[in-house]
């Protein structure tokens, strides 16, 4: 797993390593596009969103959604990210923490219509998802959903398929989703399928 010294040096080149996957289709980034493109037609269906980011990265969706009247707000545990994120979103309200620890407590001042996670999220193991994600609905205001797009199977037989196939290229540090199996701790859960190995899960509160 990269920590956060690995995603400093990363940042920079992390936009065009995503492209090259998503253009092969091709794990770990197969419909990329259609995950980022699908959080953001759900989050602009509500009128100047407020929407926390987990993990936000280089700010590929969240600029999106700053630039469209979005109030943003969002957590990372690289600095260099948060810079790169801050030139395209100066009114941010970026904070720097490391998720698998929880929220950073001026987060936890806020209530939230949607909370999104894309391409972060796998760095929890399966238990600490839960206990994440159970937090994160507790900031979300009445009606309001977490939005995870990631690598994410319905099966653990889809997941040990795609493994299989990728070989050498499959990551073992990271700790893909299994619809079946997070549907048992949320069954409130809804699946969109993106790709043989993508798709955006949500959970509303």
């Amino acid at each position: 797993m990269l920590d956060n010294k690995g995603f400093d040096l990363w940042a920079d080149g992390y936009d065009a390593a995503v492209g090259i996957s998503e253009e092969a289709d091709s794990y770990p980034f197969a419909g990329y596009k259609e995950v980022l493109g699908g959080i953001f037609k759900e989050v602009m269906s509500k009128e100047n969103a407020k929407v926390l980011d987990i993990g936000f990265g280089t700010g590929t969706l969240t600029t999106r959604l700053y630039e469209n009247g979005c109030e943003v707000y969002g957590q990372d545990f690289s600095q260099r990210m948060i810079e790169l994120a801050k030139e395209k979103m100066p009114n941010a309200n970026l904070f720097q923490g490391d998720f698998s620890k929880g929220l950073v407590p001026e987060l936890l001042a806020h209530k939230f219509d949607y909370i999104i996670g894309t391409y972060s999220l796998h760095h929890l193991t399966d238990e600490q998802k839960i206990s994440f994600f159970t937090g994160l609905l507790a900031q979300l205001k009445e009606g309001g959903k977490l939005l995870i797009g990631d690598v994410t199977f319905n099966t653990r037989l889809e997941l040990e398929k795609c493994k299989n196939e990728a070989g050498d290229a499959w990551d073992e540090d990271e700790i893909y989703f299994v619809v079946e199996e997070l549907s048992q701790s949320f069954p409130q859960l809804e699946f969109q399928q993106k790709s043989y190995c993508s798709g955006i899960i949500k959970i509303g509160r």
